[in-house]
Order: structure tokens, then C-alpha cells, then sequence
């Protein structure tokens, strides 16, 4: 059977980006001098769990801060961790709260150094799935796929970190400042604030689409006070949102690049909640930070490549595009080959690259599609793989060896993203030389020039989306140009080192702004 049947499942006005600031010509601090404790909480990380770019960024900004900043990490003792090779040694214990049961916290110090800690609640935590359900996208957003208790599971690990940040859960550490990911971190920031307790936090969405909305009889399990269900609280048209509520009560906001933090303050993207967004851009508290990629990302010494390559080293870039096409079951080809590596969903745009198939194929391309998601997607592609056999192959499920592989093989991504917050693997494609179609939203607009390292389209159409690619095709077959591309897309540097300065200045920005808050309330 040939991978193209395969079915395996694996694992603007009053907005601020001032925050970005490359910090290339900053001058370095040593660790001893910043200020800052940071807790940074999050529900995946890709050293044991992964769903989607969270992941990627729970492991790798944590470390890359570290060198300015002692950060540490808090996230939910999944099964994963539990079975890891990685010892978890007492660490702290935080009380039961309204419906939330009592846990233990333990620590995992990972083999560079950086401390996890992770909240020991089997009952909520040790099962099989994904953090948030069993749902085939990992999201648990199909219908009966999220976990029924998720607002229980994810208050849990909002309250210990309020906990942590007050002191009480007997860790031999406290932070200065939470830095929160998402909705399921969302509480956090409210529990302190219901509290009375001032303590700094910085709130960033990854994702608006995903709100924690949750019934509004559960609030009292929950431990949220009834007078905070209303417009300027966590109420969100007659249900409890947690997204809302992280929005609300987080000293700062921010969110994955400048060009979604001003997008999200509109109708069209906004969820919702433009109208509060708008508010917080207003107040000088929402931002914009660009997410990065890692050290590891690297086609001259990438394990995972059947060949190393380098810029204008293109014989070991044609051994990757080879071996992708024997291993997902296409027939060789001289014509250019397009991946698609991506959560199957419809924010994903496959519509259109379903739709767009028939004339890559004509045109003498050929397609690889790697993830999983919405079923009915899912079906889709392996229809399409049926259709096309030998010039497209449908992977349903994720592998990070053979998902390199793609990446350095492969001579376009495609990407037609209806909206997103900021993006990975058009940097990831980049890196590798591999050139994203993409549409211009979000962190796409912002880390692809047009023409120039990969092509942007403007409308969320089909005929603009058969325009990139026929541009793409035209310049697969100018080798000078399409080499040039090449050459300037892998040359991009949007590493994680350059959010070091914007993010050690929105913490200050934050406990700052803590400081003079709380000097105006004791006059």
C-alpha cells in the first residue's frame, strides 16, 4: 500500500508593535541582571505534546528567554510526561478551589536545563488523546470529541498558576509575572484579579477561533464569582468564555505578529470580541510579537534529511524532493512538487487547494498532503489521491521526520489560510527552500515578500489562489529566478532569539505598569 491510501494516525489607531524590535544591534544582558521571574503556563509543548504551533512555541521561547530571564514552565502532567524518561520530583502542592480537586506539582528538568513544572492530576489529566480531547484535528472542536470536563481540567491549571504567582503552592519559587497561552489559560488572570491580588500578566492568543465557551452553570464549580458574568467580565452572548476572561484581566495582551494584532481589532476577524480588542489597542495594551523557529530547523545539519543541503546546493535539495516521492508513492517527475503540511481544517483553506488539484497536476506538478483534521477533509484528500495516483499522495496523520523531508524536498507550500495569527511552516518552508503560497493575512503578510521569498495572493478566491500558483509555475521554470527565490527565502531569519528584546520589554511594560497602578490606589 503506498502512501497515497495510507491512513496511519500519529502522533491600526491606538494599536502598538513598537514591542517588535529585532534587537540585532541591542546590546546583551547577563542573566543576573534582569529582573524578571517568569512562569511561562501553556497546555503543549513539544518536547512530550504537541497539537500545533503552541508546541513549538511552549519549547522553544522558554529557552530561547532564558538567557535573560529565569523562565520556567507550567503545564498539565499528560500520560506523555508521566511515562517519559525524564524523572518528576516532588515539587509543590496546591489546595482544592470551589469544584477543583487538590493536586500535587511536580518538576521535570529537561536535559538543556529548563524546568517543568507539571500539575499531577491523574483524573484529569493521565488519559489517552490529545491535551484537549480525542477529536482527529487535536482540538477537540468536533462535535462529541472534546474532553466534557475541559473547563475543569483547564481551570485547574489557571488556578495553580494564580497559586504559584501568590505563593501558595510551597514551591521553593515564585514568579514575578505570568505569561499565559491562550484560552485555556484564560482564568489565570481573572483568579488574581477576583482575588485582589496585583500580580503582572501577560496574555497572548495564538488563536481568537478557539474561545473556551462553556455553559454559564458551571461558574460556580468553577470558583467564578456570579458578579463577574456580565459584558465587561467573562460573560460572552449568554455563555462563560475563558478566552474573554484572559483578555479582560491580563495587564497586556498580545498576539503572534503585527499584522493579525491589528486584524483582530475588526469585525471580520475579531470573533467577537473586536469591540474589547479595539479597547485594549486603545489603552497601549495590545501588541503584536512575531513568532520564530529554532536552531534545529537547519538543512546543513538537519538529521532528519536523507541529504544535507545549503544555498546553491541544490543536488542534496533534489536527493530530499526524490526521497519524498518514493516514500509518499509518487512517480518520479521533473516537475515541481507542492506539499501541504497542516492541521485539516477550515481556517486551513484545503477548499481551494482541493478545488486547485486538477490544474497543478495538468500543469505537470505533483502534491503531497500531510495532517489531520475534519473528517470529511480527510476524506476529500484520500478521494483526490484515488483520483491522481502517482501525482498525489494523501498522508493523514503527522510525522516530524517525514514532515522534514517534506519540507526539504518539495519546491512550494501551500498555504491559503482564510486568517493566521502568525504561522510556522511557511518559516519552516523558507528555511528549507521551499517556497509558501500563501494567502496575505496575518503572519503570512508578514513574514513572506511577495515575489520575492514565496507568493502572496489578496482575495480569499479561487481564481486569485490559481494566479500565485501559475506565478509559481512560471518561475519553476526560470531556473536563474526560481533559484534567487530560493537562495532569498532560506536567508530570511525569523529565529526566536528575535523576540527576546520585544518580550523582556513587554514584561517590563507589564510589571511597570503593575507598579504605578498599585502607587495610585494607596493615595
Amino acid at each position: 500500500m503506498t502512501p497515497s491510501a495510507n491512513t496511519h494516525h500519529s502522533s491600526d489607531p491606538g494599536f502598538t508593535d513598537s514591542f517588535h524590535d529585532t534587537g540585532s544591534n541591542q546590546p546583551h544582558h547577563k542573566k543576573s541582571d534582569a529582573a524578571q521571574r517568569i512562569l511561562f503556563v501553556t497546555t503543549e509543548i513539544t518536547d512530550f505534546v504537541k497539537v500545533g504551533g503552541l508546541g513549538d512555541v511552549s519549547s522553544a521561547l522558554p529557552r530561547a528567554l532564558a538567557a535573560h530571564h529565569d523562565v520556567r514552565v507550567l503545564i498539565p502532567a499528560y500520560r506523555e510526561m508521566i511515562h517519559s524518561e525524564y524523572e518528576i520530583v516532588p515539587a509543590g502542592h496546591v489546595p482544592a478551589f470551589a469544584g477543583l480537586p487538590a493536586c500535587d506539582i511536580g518538576r521535570i528538568t529537561c536535559s538543556d536545563g529548563l524546568i517543568l513544572y507539571v500539575l499531577l492530576c491523574p483524573e484529569l489529566y493521565d488519559r489517552e488523546g490529545t491535551p484537549y480531547g480525542s477529536g482527529a484535528s487535536g482540538y477537540g472542536d468536533g462535535q462529541g470529541e472534546g474532553w466534557v470536563d475541559n473547563d475543569i481540567r483547564f481551570a485547574r491549571l489557571s488556578r495553580a498558576a494564580a497559586d504559584i504567582a501568590l505563593g501558595q503552592a510551597d514551591l521553593d519559587w515564585q514568579p514575578q509575572l505570568l505569561h499565559l497561552n491562550d484560552w485555556a489559560c484564560g482564568l489565570a488572570p481573572a483568579y488574581l484579579h477576583w482575588q485582589g491580588h496585583p500580580v503582572p500578566t501577560v496574555f497572548t492568543i495564538h488563536n481568537l477561533a478557539y474561545q473556551g465557551l462553556f455553559n454559564a452553570s458551571r461558574m460556580a464549580v468553577l470558583g467564578v464569582p456570579e458578579d463577574a458574568f456580565h459584558i465587561d467580565g467573562v460573560e460572552y452572548y449568554g455563555e462563560l468564555s475563558f478566552m474573554k476572561a484572559g483578555i479582560n484581566y491580563a495587564s497586556q495582551v498580545t498576539t503572534v505578529s503585527a499584522t493579525y494584532a491589528q486584524e483582530i481589532t475588526t469585525p471580520k476577524f475579531g470573533c467577537g470580541l473586536d469591540g474589547l480588542l479595539r479597547c485594549k489597542a486603545e489603552q497601549g495594551r495590545l501588541s503584536g510579537i512575531p513568532n520564530g523557529i529554532d536552531d534545529s530547523w537547519d538543512p546543513r545539519t538537519d538529521s532528519h534529511l536523507v541529504q544535507a543541503f545549503s544555498c546553491n546546493d541544490w543536488r542534496g535539495k533534489r536527493a530530499n524532493a526524490d526521497y519524498a516521492r518514493r516514500f509518499f508513492g509518487l512517480n518520479p517527475s521533473q516537475g515541481p512538487l507542492f506539499a501541504v503540511i497542516s492541521r485539516l481544517v477550515h481556517q486551513k483553506g484545503l477548499d481551494l487547494t482541493i478545488e486547485a488539484a486538477k490544474a497543478i497536476v495538468h500543469g505537470g506538478g505533483q502534491i503531497v498532503f500531510m495532517g489531520c483534521g475534519e473528517r470529511h477533509v480527510e476524506d476529500a484528500l484520500r478521494q483526490l489521491s484515488e483520483r491522481f495516483p502517482g501525482a498525489i499522495s494523501a498522508y493523514i496523520g503527522f510525522d516530524e521526520y517525514q514532515a522534514r523531508s517534506l519540507f526539504a524536498g518539495s519546491d512550494f507550500l501551500l498555504m491559503p489560510s482564510r486568517f493566521e495569527p502568525c504561522g510556522l511552516s511557511q518559516m519552516y518552508a523558507q528555511r528549507f527552500g521551499s517556497l509558501p503560497i500563501a494567502h496575505r493575512t496575518g503572519g503570512l503578510a508578514d513574514t513572506i515578500e511577495d515575489g520575492v521569498t514565496g507568493f502572496l495572493f489578496d482575495d480569499m478566491q479561487f481564481e486569485s489562489y490559481m494566479r500565485a500558483i501559475q506565478r509559481a509555475f512560471a518561475v519553476y521554470k526560470s531556473t536563474d529566478l526560481f533559484n534567487a527565490m530560493r537562495g532569498a527565502a532560506m536567508a530570511g531569519r525569523y529565529h526566536w532569539k528575535q523576540s527576546i528584546v520585544p518580550y523582556s520589554k513587554l514584561y517590563r511594560v507589564a510589571l511597570e505598569q503593575l507598579g504605578n497602578e498599585t502607587t495610585l490606589a494607596c493615595q
